[in-house]
């Protein structure tokens, strides 16, 4: 008998030795993963701004593009200097033969040697074409100007789109939270309901309909988990970084409104048209424009030049008498030249540079009635969030007071569970509704200093 009762208990020994191993292991797995967590820095909104300012690869290529502009205005200063060359030639020479009575009489054979060298520079200075060198610069120094404007747009485009990866982050996060939260309260309903059910109180529908519920919330748990890992990735990318790295941001801090509301729609419109990239850009086109105008136009003035050249050559045989001897020979001068053709053929050019001119000042008014318009819609959209967040403030709080109410009411079987899991869904939503408000006014105020370039 006693043989029979120590097979019995040394099973029950081995499993409680098992699974406190496994809670050791458990706690221990825990333990490992909350310090690996700890490690990884959160970043605030601010902080990632600065990272994707440094690496973001849409960034560094625009500064690449800048780098060429800021080359280009050097190449054409670089046409201000003149232009010397030197060289030199080796040759093999043919009999010289002079035709003194025409080409079909006999020729005299003038005595040169049979090879030939010569060695020598050449210099050309431009004193004069119509300001066309100069002119080339600054319109070179425009173009560079508004690359500048195209990157400072690109980074502010960069900024904003790091910051709705970054308030898509906060939210799910948030949801995560508020689905945690939730699943954890049903399932301590569910185990209520369950007690209630053998006690004979409540029907097995309602045990049934708040496990489906509970099933539902742990999906939707899924899926924010995922869109998660999206607001991650979609991060890291915009940082310049890789896909998988950790990321962590500081999602429990509150949202702050309360500068927001004090910002006047007529601000943001002046700001706009004195610093928007996007205006500048268009204003820059004209000024551009219309110096290519002018380039043009320069093309009908003469052209002077100084230039100078001397050469030494072996033997001499470009004047007479010739000589078998080494000579040197240059010249300095003012040269001047006058293309006639581009009287008529600049006529189509000029025409065709105002044309070119006139679409650049439309597309600036184009432009400004289109800032116009966003600046309206999207301070709209700011204030249309700003009631919304205090709309679901107001609703969270009601939806708060009739959930607890109905709770009561259903446990004293005064109302219907559907009646308490639709109180429930909808304080659920409510929270879901605030948070995505106030993400939602940040947004537009971030678009805001966007548009307006000031972000």
């Amino acid at each position: 008998m006693k043989h029979k009762t120590f097979i019995k208990r040394k099973p029950m020994k081995q499993y409680k030795t098992a699974r406190v191993l496994s809670i050791l292991l458990l706690l221990f797995a825990q333990s490992i993963y909350a310090q690996h967590v700890a490690n990884i820095q959160s970043l605030s909104l601010e902080e990632i701004w600065k990272v994707a300012e440094t690496n973001n690869r849409q960034l560094k290529l625009s500064d690449l593009s800048l780098q060429q502009s800021n080359l280009e205005v050097l190449e054409a200063k670089d046409g201000l200097l003149p232009e010397l060359s030197v060289g030199g030639e080796v040759k093999l020479n043919s009999k010289f033969l002079i035709y003194d009575n025409g080409l079909f009489s006999s020729p005299q054979d003038v005595p040169v040697k049979g090879y030939g060298y010569g060695v020598g520079y050449n210099l050309n200075f431009n004193l004069f074409n119509g300001g066309k060198d100069k002119r080339n610069i600054v319109m070179k120094k425009e173009e560079e100007i508004r690359k500048q404007y195209e990157v400072d747009l690109q980074r502010h485009g960069v900024k904003y789109n790091v910051a709705v990866a970054y308030f898509d982050l906060y939210k799910f996060l948030h949801f995560c939270d508020f689905l945690d939260a939730e699943i954890e309260a049903e399932k301590k309903q569910l185990t209520l309901i369950e007690s209630l059910h053998k006690n004979g109180t409540v029907l097995k529908s309602d045990v049934l309909r708040t496990s489906a519920k509970l099933s539902q919330l742990e999906l939707s748990l899924s899926d924010v988990e995922k869109r998660i890992e999206i607001a991650k990735q979609r991060l890291n990318i915009l940082m310049g970084r890789e896909n998988d790295t950790e990321l962590a941001i500081k999602y429990e801090d509150t949202i702050e409104l309360n500068s927001i509301t004090e910002d006047d729609y007529n601000d943001y419109v002046d700001i706009a048209f004195n610093r928007s990239p996007e205006y500048k850009m268009v204003n820059s086109d004209i000024k551009w424009s219309e110096l290519n105008i002018k380039q043009i136009k320069a093309t009908l003035l003469p052209k002077v030049s100084l230039y100078s050249n001397y050469n030494y050559t072996y033997p001499q045989i470009s004047f007479y008498p010739y000589s078998n001897d080494l000579w040197g020979f240059g010249q300095t001068g003012i040269k001047v030249q006058f293309s006639i053709d581009n009287l008529y053929k600049s006529k189509h050019s000029i025409a065709r540079a105002q044309v070119v001119a006139d679409q650049a000042k439309e597309k600036a008014n184009i432009k400004k009635d289109e800032i116009f318009l966003r600046v309206k819609e999207t301070y709209l959209q700011q204030q249309q969030a700003l009631e919304s967040v205090e709309t679901a403030e107001q609703n969270i709080i009601k939806t708060t007071e009739i959930v607890r109410v109905i709770r009561s009411s259903y446990l004293n079987q005064e109302s219907l569970l559907t009646d308490l899991l639709e109180a429930e869904n909808a304080l659920l939503e409510a929270k879901f509704n605030l948070t995505t408000a106030q993400t939602n006014v940040k947004l537009t105020h971030i678009r805001l200093l966007e548009i307006i370039g000031i972000l």
